[in-house]
C-alpha cells in the first residue's frame, strides 16, 4: 500500500485536492447545457465508486500483505465499515444540494457559501476527533475564511439585488439556502471516514478491524452510490428548477454526455483519496481544511472562465476581491498550523 510519508508531500497532495474538488463542477456546467443536474449526478457517482475501486486495486494494493486493499477490507469490523457507508450517506445528501445549488446559483457562489461553511465547521469537528497542529493559527485561518464566506454572499446579494425582476431576488434566498444546508451536512462526512481508518502506516499490520484510506473510501463510495438511489430519486421528482423527470430520461443520453459526469466523479475520487492518504500525516483537520480550499479553485473557474458576475455592480467585484485575500490567507495559516 502506498502512504504519504512527510508533511511537504502531504500538503502538495491537499492542494492537488483543492484543485480537484475545486474543479469538477466544471463538468456539471459543460453538461448543463443540454443535461439535467440530476441525470448528471447519477454518472458523477459512477466516476466516483470506479475510481475508489481502481485506487484500492492499484496503489492500495502495493506490496501486498494485510494493508492491502482486500486484506483490509476482510478484517475491517461492522463498526468500522457501517461508519465509512455512513459518511457516504452524509455526504451523498450534501453533494447532491450543492449539485442543486451550482444550476440555480452558479459555481462562484454555492463553492463559497456551501464548501466555505463545510471547511469551518469540518476543521472544528476533526480537530476534535483527533487533535493535530497549531489550534491558534488553526482557527484564525478558519476566522478568516469565515470572513471570505460572508464577503462572497454579500457580492451575490448585491449582484442578483441588481436585476429589475423580483426572479433575482428569489435566487439570492434559494441558491443561499441550498448552499448552507450543503455546508452544515457536508462538514461531518469525512469524520465518519477518517475516524475508521489507522493512520500509523508504519507498523507491520493495521489495527484489528481498522481500515487503510483505500478500503475506506472505497465503502464510503459504495454508501454514496447506495444512497443515490433514494436521494436523487427525490431530487429528480421535486426539482429546484424545472419540471419533475424520470429515470427513463437517463437513458436517453448518449455516451459524450455520460462520459463528462463520469469524469467529474473521477476528478472528485482523485482528490478524496489522494486527501484520505494525506491525513495520515498532516492530520484530519488541516488535511480536511486544505482539501475544502476547493472554494477558491470553484470561484475562479465561475467568475473568470464562466463569467457568473458579469454585469454585476463593482460592489460585487471588490467584495469577491477581498474574499480571495482572506481565503489564501486563512489556508496559509492552516498550512503553517501543522508545522
Amino acid at each position: 500500500m502506498y502512504f504519504c510519508d512527510n508533511y511537504a508531500l502531504a500538503v502538495l497532495f491537499c492542494i492537488v485536492t483543492m484543485f480537484c474538488w475545486g474543479s469538477w463542477g466544471n463538468t456539471q456546467k459543460l453538461a448543463g447545457k443540454t443535461w439535467r443536474y440530476e441525470l448528471f449526478y447519477w454518472d458523477y457517482v459512477i466516476g466516483v465508486v470506479l475510481f475508489a475501486l481502481a485506487g484500492g486495486l492499484t496503489a492500495g494494493s502495493l506490496g501486498g500483505g494485510e494493508w492491502s486493499f482486500l486484506a483490509n477490507l476482510r478484517q475491517a469490523s461492522a463498526a468500522n465499515l457501517g461508519s465509512a457507508f455512513l459518511g457516504g450517506i452524509v455526504f451523498n445528501a450534501a453533494n447532491i444540494l450543492l449539485a442543486a445549488a451550482i444550476s440555480i446559483a452558479g459555481m462562484s457562489v454555492a463553492f463559497p457559501v456551501g464548501i466555505g461553511l463545510a471547511l469551518v465547521l469540518g476543521v472544528i469537528v476533526n480537530y476534535v476527533g483527533a487533535p493535530k497542529g497549531d489550534p491558534l493559527l488553526l482557527f484564525g485561518g478558519v476566522a478568516l475564511i469565515v470572513a471570505a464566506i460572508l464577503c462572497n454572499a454579500f457580492a451575490y446579494r448585491a449582484k442578483a439585488l441588481s436585476a429589475s425582476d423580483a426572479k433575482g431576488a428569489k435566487g439570492v434566498g434559494m441558491g443561499i439556502m441550498l448552499s448552507v444546508v450543503c455546508g452544515v451536512l457536508m462538514a461531518f462526512f469525512y469524520r465518519f471516514i477518517a475516524r475508521t481508518m489507522d493512520m500509523d502506516f508504519t507498523a507491520a499490520a493495521p489495527q484489528v478491524g481498522m481500515m487503510t484510506p483505500y478500503s475506506a473510501f472505497f465503502v464510503f463510495a459504495l454508501g454514496i452510490f447506495a444512497s443515490n438511489f433514494a436521494f436523487n430519486a427525490i431530487a429528480m421528482r421535486h426539482p429546484v428548477a424545472g419540471e419533475p423527470i424520470t429515470e427513463r430520461e437517463y437513458f436517453k443520453g448518449g455516451k459524450a454526455i455520460h462520459l463528462v459526469g463520469i469524469l467529474g466523479g473521477l476528478v472528485w475520487g482523485l482528490g478524496n483519496g489522494i486527501n484520505l492518504v494525506a491525513a495520515g500525516k498532516a492530520g484530519a483537520a488541516i488535511s480536511y481544511g486544505l482539501g475544502q480550499g476547493a472554494t477558491l479553485v470553484s470561484a475562479l473557474w465561475g467568475i473568470l472562465v464562466w463569467r457568473e458576475f458579469k454585469g454585476a455592480p463593482k460592489t460585487a467585484g471588490l467584495l469577491n476581491l477581498a474574499m480571495f485575500v482572506l481565503f489564501m490567507t486563512g489556508l496559509g495559516m492552516i498550512i503553517a498550523a501543522g508545522n
